[in-house]
């Protein structure tokens, strides 16, 4: 699960990083990307083992200050991203009093780190010695931030979601659960230390569970910033591979058509192997193939007017009009002359650009069958 969380946080740490860096001066796109950045840089720090190096050079403790000194920007980095998204004067100042409250508690937290000897806060949340005043100020400062700020962040995500349509809608609401879940998870732990500080116990197995609900919240919470992105990829990604499929099927009729007539062949803005692959590349190869197509069955058109004995040309299914085509291009290579004017070929019922595409994949399809 682990391992599972710091590659989902990894990804989306990179993919929002990338985010910002087209839109260096967007107050949103930038708040998020360092609030990713912030929870990337504390997960690792917080797994077992993660902190040794922190630790063996600043004494131990440290990497549990770092910890939570990152936590606490990740949330306020995420306050600001709701903040900034209102775009407004007093949207601004409010995130300028939300730093100078972090910078408190940050200040806070950090003197009652250094206030203790370093093995204080060495162990974990439920091995940490809360009679010690100045670790339960430590966790419970740290927790009581954290809740309020989760906190607020996820009644402007459900917010935001009432107002959204699908599919951002929905990573919202999951954006509102993750952060909703992390909230009252973080209070949960507060009353924790408030029972350990005054003596009593919680038992382990109470503990365990609030830090395995914060792991699935966390989980909740990437999932639900990202979700928007994600799909929106794999719908790109989708439309890629169908327009190379759509492209290379098109290949018999444009070989057909082009051979007949090399001028219509359009030159290509770029003839490096990497085009062939880049989602603009792929788009761009595929409609000048559509418009190649559509100009070659014009200029033949005419060589097919004088075998329509039958059904019209409009009328001629895929696999007919496909062996009028090679008949057409026997005519052309021997010299004879039009004898009828120019029509439409292979046009579709449906007035759409995907009909088109349909039409002219069933008649280079049956060519294909034919050869």
């Amino acid at each position: 699960m682990s391992q599972l969380l710091l590659l989902i946080i990894a990804a989306a740490v990179v993919w929002r990083l990338y985010l910002w860096s087209r839109a260096p001066h967007d107050g949103p796109t930038r708040s998020v990307a360092l609030s990713l950045l912030s929870a990337g840089l504390s997960y690792p720090v917080a797994m077992p083992g993660g902190g040794t190096g922190i630790d063996t050079v600043a004494g131990h403790g440290a990497a549990k200050l770092v910890q939570n000194i990152l936590l606490l920007a990740t949330v306020y980095f995420l306050m600001c991203f709701y903040l900034f998204s209102a775009d407004g004067q007093a949207a601004r100042r409010r995130a300028r009093w939300e730093a100078v409250v972090v910078t408190a508690v940050a200040v806070a937290i950090i003197l009652a780190a250094v206030s203790v000897p370093h093995e204080a806060l060495a162990g974990s949340f439920s091995t940490a010695n809360m009679t010690i005043s100045q670790v339960a100020f430590f966790y419970a400062g740290a927790g009581l931030y954290l809740m309020y700020a989760l906190g607020a962040a996820g009644r402007w995500s459900a917010r935001y979601a009432r107002m959204s349509r699908r599919p951002h809608s929905t990573g919202l609401w999951m954006t509102a659960l993750g952060l909703g879940a992390m909230a009252l998870a973080c209070a949960v732990r507060a009353a924790f230390v408030a029972v350990r500080w005054s003596g009593g116990s919680v038992p382990p197995q109470l503990t365990a569970s609030v830090a395995v609900g914060l792991v699935v919240s966390s989980l909740l919470f990437v999932a639900g910033i990202t979700y928007s992105g994600v799909r929106a990829r794999i719908t790109a990604m989708r439309l890629w591979l169908r327009r190379r499929r759509d492209h290379r099927r098109l290949t018999p009729l444009w070989q057909l058509l082009i051979e007949v007539y090399p001028e219509n062949e359009l030159r290509p803005a770029s003839r490096g192997w990497w085009d062939r692959w880049r989602a603009r590349g792929v788009h761009r190869r595929y409609h000048r193939r559509i418009v190649e197509c559509r100009d070659g069955l014009v200029d033949i058109s005419p060589y097919l007017v004088h075998g329509a004995d039958g059904p019209g040309l409009l009328d001629l299914e895929p696999a007919q009009l496909a062996r009028r085509l090679r008949v057409a291009v026997a005519m052309i290579e021997n010299g004879a002359p039009a004898p009828g004017q120019a029509v439409a070929l292979a046009v579709p019922e449906e007035a759409d650009q995907n009909a088109d595409v349909r039409q002219l994949i069933a008649v280079s399809d049956a060519l294909r069958l034919t050869a």
